[in-house]
């Protein structure tokens, strides 16, 4: 078909080059600071803003990716915090709309990192406050949402993923997606253990 015009789209997963994909796609700006990695460390990350400025793009890979721990496997001990700070950024812009690409992660937290970056306090059974990873959602005694930042109120947000994975048990996020993260068949029992807690405290605590 000589006469045929071919139109290329790019396209993501969700995980590493989402942000790119929609700036390739739609046009945008991308917006260049430093957050947390999964090990708490700082680097330089990213987020997409498109339509506008109405609406930000965030991929989770982008702090939060396997790639990132390189060597340093453990999904016990990364964090979702620099997501948090990337979501928070986003929402000071004045944005209407996010849009979160979840695929590609090191983590087995829950979100709770990204949750305590916008200020949702998690405390242990002594009353200290502290950031759950995957290995320390099993301490989570009590989370407060008193501190939330409003920087989200009235905003959209749209999550991109590819799966149907339950929260936990054998088809669960531990279970699933916890051996490449670096788990081995124990952690991912501790890891499910730690994500049914988290829910338990969830249900009680957040209705």
């Amino acid at each position: 078909y000589p006469g045929c015009e071919v139109v290329s789209i790019p396209v993501a997963d969700g995980g590493e080059g989402s942000v790119d994909a929609f700036l390739t796609a739609v046009g945008g700006e991308k917006i260049t600071l430093t957050v947390e990695n999964p090990y708490f460390e700082p680097m330089k990350s990213f987020y997409g803003l498109i339509d506008g400025g109405k609406t930000a793009v965030i991929e989770m890979a982008g702090c939060a990716g396997l790639p990132l721990v390189e060597d340093r496997k453990d999904p016990r001990k990364t964090t979702t915090y620099g997501v948090g700070k990337l979501i928070l950024a986003a929402a000071g812009r004045g944005i209407s709309k996010l849009v979160v690409g979840l695929g590609g992660s090191a983590t087995n937290d829950g979100g709770c990192g990204a949750a305590a970056a916008f200020g949702v306090r998690f405390y242990n059974k002594a009353g200290e406050e502290f950031v759950p990873t995957g290995g320390t959602l099993i301490d989570i005694d009590r989370i407060d949402m008193s501190g939330r930042s409003s920087a989200l109120d009235g905003v959209e947000v749209v999550t991109m993923c590819d799966i149907d994975n339950p929260m936990y048990g054998p088809t669960g996020a531990s279970h699933i997606f916890g051996p490449q993260k670096g788990a081995d068949p124990a952690m991912v029992e501790e890891l499910d253990r730690g994500v049914i807690h988290l829910c338990e405290v969830i249900r009680r605590d957040l209705g």
